[in-house]
């Protein structure tokens, strides 16, 4: 991130100040430095108009002016302020004013008379810093806005994903880091050997008989070190003697902080055509 001296010298600047002869010298010294954009007022009272409607990267006060002075108008331009910088230089001939003047929000302060080689150098540095403020706040605008972007993009992504899933398998699932299951389609749970109620979705700590305890215990053992499974298969017998085997995939998920916050998988049931073929 880097501020060129074009920058610099096209950076727009204001000069206020109730002296004409002030305001010449300062207009003559700006434009001789090679700066390009730099207005004038010699009322105080237009100056938060004319910032709020150009947004200057630079506002060069004097402090005392009749009707309303460099404090009243700093004052001011903290109310219709957009953002937390107030690009402000005061003028002044009072060296007591200059410590007030940096406490009400100022940012740097000129001497009266001038010595136009320090004024050249705090103008030029404030411009620097300000410029440099800037292209960090939109960087933080531009930033934000392509999380935001890439946010959007990943949670379409996932849907997608989510719905492929379930037209390619019986089941799609997945669970929070407790376990607890937050998504279910198709009888996965059944698969699982747990029983919900279709009502509430509170798991209940009701086995289904007849699986393969040794299949399903390497199934468990899988999810508990937090492992990826792919084509798992497991089987059941039930009661009127027939087999069931079904084949199931899984992944942990993480947040991007890289924290575990679940598993979500799929599975097919291994429907049998004879006694020597099974196919999914």
């Amino acid at each position: 991130m880097k501020i060129t001296e074009s920058d610099i010298l096209n950076a727009s600047i204001l000069i206020v100040d109730d002296q004409e002869s002030n305001v010449s010298l300062l207009e003559r010294l700006l434009s001789e430095a090679g700066h390009t954009n730099v207005t004038s007022t010699m009322n105080p009272q237009e100056v938060c108009a004319l910032h709020r409607k150009n947004c200057y990267d630079l506002i060069l006060l004097d402090l005392q002016m009749p009707g309303m002075d460099g404090f009243q108008v700093i004052e001011a331009l903290k109310t219709n302020a957009t953002e937390s910088y107030l690009p402000v230089l005061v003028i002044t001939a009072q060296p007591g004013h200059k410590l007030r003047a940096l406490q009400a929000g100022a940012k740097d302060f000129i001497s009266k008379p001038f010595d136009l080689v320090e004024v050249r150098t705090r103008i030029h540095n404030m411009l620097e810093v300000r410029l440099l403020y800037k292209k960090l706040q939109n960087y933080s605008k531009e930033l934000e806005q392509t999380v935001q972007e890439r946010t959007a993009e990943l949670r379409e992504s996932e849907a997608r994903f989510r719905s492929l899933t379930e037209l390619a398998s019986d089941w799609y699932w997945e669970q929070d880091e407790d376990g607890n299951f937050t998504k279910v389609s198709g009888p996965v749970l059944e698969m699982l050997g747990i029983q919900v109620s279709p009502l509430l979705g509170d798991a209940a700590d009701i086995r289904t008989t007849g699986w393969n305890e040794q299949e399903r215990a390497a199934l468990q053992a899988a999810i508990a070190a937090r492992e990826p499974f792919l084509d798992l298969v497991f089987s059941r017998s039930n009661p009127n003697g027939t087999q069931q085997r079904f084949q199931v995939s899984g992944e942990p998920m993480f947040s991007q902080s890289c924290r575990f916050i679940g598993y979500r998988g799929i599975g097919v049931e291994l429907i049998t055509k004879d006694s020597n073929a099974i196919t999914s």
